[in-house]
């Protein structure tokens, strides 16, 4: 993609030395992000779907499980709803990757197509890297160079060139369109109860540190059994799932408030500013301030807070 590459020249030449967001939107749809990368984040996991598309820059990869999945210019990275997942930063040093990151709702696509409500179910891709041809490339370019240069983006357009994307992305990886091939895709085991009240303790204050032991014994649960059957049932580990929730509920602070960031982080459960832009920029790449910096919102908060607060559970 030339054009991007030129696009991420134009960022490197301005000197920066830390990852940044260029442009971030965030609607019914999910999240948006124009990221500019020089650094690894930790391991992570997202309630959405998530693909990953080079947009410039050097080479890189994420690890999805323990795998490495390469992110160039002619592969991108899926990511299933809460598989656990890191980027790697493997450019030299000082150079930077523009990543095109979507973080997709599963009930958003569900509403403009329904078989594609099985965008949240954990095998939805069955793979963590497809190969990208010349037109979806273009599209992908078209939709890139729309979010750097447009002032504003319309929410109706914004949505339909994010969801020819992604169709464009998956058309012929996820089998989407494959009724006989979804119908064999057995829906995620009903979640054990024990786990659903963790997850309820989790969600009713994610201000305090984690405390897995705690959590183990409100739900009669040795520690280490507590802990595999979490993870059999989310697929992650509960400080990963925690890290989730506490994340999120800062993005939405962040976006539906004014006030300052480190009242935000004060008001999480962070004992100083700085832990809480540590852990933000772990997550993300960016910090708090950066996030609210150039977020663009396409609904009422909300709206958005009660659709994520449903997503979580």
């Amino acid at each position: 993609m030339a054009t991007m590459g030129a696009l991420c020249s134009g960022v490197d030449s301005q000197n920066i030395t830390l990852s940044s967001a260029v442009k971030i939107f965030q609607g019914r749809f999910g999240r948006v992000a124009l990221l500019d990368m020089n650094a690894p984040l930790v391991g992570h996991a997202h309630h959405h779907c998530h693909i990953l598309i080079k947009a410039g820059g050097a080479d890189s990869a994420f690890r999805v499980r323990g795998e490495r999945a390469p992110l160039t210019d002619d592969m991108a990275v899926l990511i299933n709803a809460w598989e656990h997942h890191a980027y790697e930063h493997e450019g030299p040093q000082g150079e930077q990757t523009l990543i095109l990151a979507l973080y997709i709702e599963p009930g958003w696509l569900a509403e403009i197509q329904r078989s594609l409500a099985l965008s949240a179910h954990p095998r939805f891709f069955p793979q963590s890297g497809v190969r990208l041809n010349a037109a979806t490339r273009k599209i992908t370019e078209e939709f890139v160079l729309e979010l750097w240069w447009a002032d504003e983006v319309s929410p109706g357009r914004l949505e339909d060139l994010l969801f020819n994307l992604i169709i464009a992305v998956i058309e012929s990886y996820s089998g989407w369109r494959d009724l006989s091939a979804l119908l064999k895709l057995k829906p995620p085991v009903a979640m054990d109860p024990r786990v659903r009240q963790a997850i309820a303790l989790m969600k009713q204050d994610v201000t305090h540190d984690f405390d897995v032991d705690h959590l183990a014994a409100s739900t009669g649960l040795s520690r280490a059994h507590f802990f595999t059957l979490f993870q059999r049932f989310t697929q992650v580990t509960p400080l990963v799932y925690a890290n989730v929730l506490r994340f999120e509920a800062a993005v939405q602070r962040l976006t539906q408030s004014s006030e300052p960031v480190g009242d935000v982080a004060h008001g999480l459960g962070f004992s100083a500013p700085g832990h809480f832009s540590r852990f933000f920029r772990a997550h993300l790449g960016i910090t708090p301030s950066d996030y609210r910096r150039v977020v663009n919102l396409f609904e009422p908060p909300a709206r958005a807070a009660a659709d994520t607060s449903a997503d979580l559970i």
